[in-house]
């Protein structure tokens, strides 16, 4: 049975051994190695993480079953100031993709929307990325296209998907 539990700063490597096992499989065909190298370095960096969590109000979950974490997401409430609640990432280890543990974290994370005044949930995801379909069949809408420049040239192309919260 999964079940679904707060992160803490000794998770971190847990965290990053995902995020490389899963990035990629999920953007290897989307973005050049140098890009997918970067990218990863800048956002799962112990300092990046540690500064997502102290200052920016993310809080980080994980999907474990018995002593194994199978995938993690970090959401932050009132994201911009809205009554919305943001997932910033959400990956699940490849060979246990298709299980229901992506919708159980998303799941967990609604719930706590609702706890928090939240009106919607809020994800952006790469326009090529396969997981556009999961978002939508779950009840994620697009409700934007947006160009977020990187340094070195590096651009994500992503849509913003929302969901209300019932």
């Amino acid at each position: 049975m999964i079940k679904i539990v707060k992160a803490t700063t000794h998770d971190y490597k847990t965290i990053q051994n995902i995020a490389h096992q899963t990035w990629p499989i999920a953007y290897g065909e989307i973005l050049s190695k140098a890009q997918l190298d970067y990218m990863l370095d800048a956002f799962y960096n112990e300092e990046a993480l540690k500064d997502s969590v102290a200052n920016k109000g993310h809080h980080f979950i994980l999907a474990k079953e018995g002593d194994e974490t199978l995938g993690f997401a970090s959401y932050e409430h009132h994201y911009n100031q809205k009554q919305q609640t943001k997932i910033h990432k959400i990956y699940i280890l490849p060979e246990t993709q298709g299980k229901g543990i992506g919708k159980t974290l998303i799941d967990f994370v609604e719930n706590v929307a609702k706890e928090s005044d939240s009106a919607a949930l809020s994800l952006n995801v790469n326009r090529f990325n396969k997981a556009l379909h999961f978002y939508q069949k779950i009840g994620f809408e697009i409700v934007e296209e947006v160009n977020i420049e990187l340094e070195h040239g590096y651009l994500m192309e992503d849509y913003v998907m929302e969901k209300p919260i019932k």
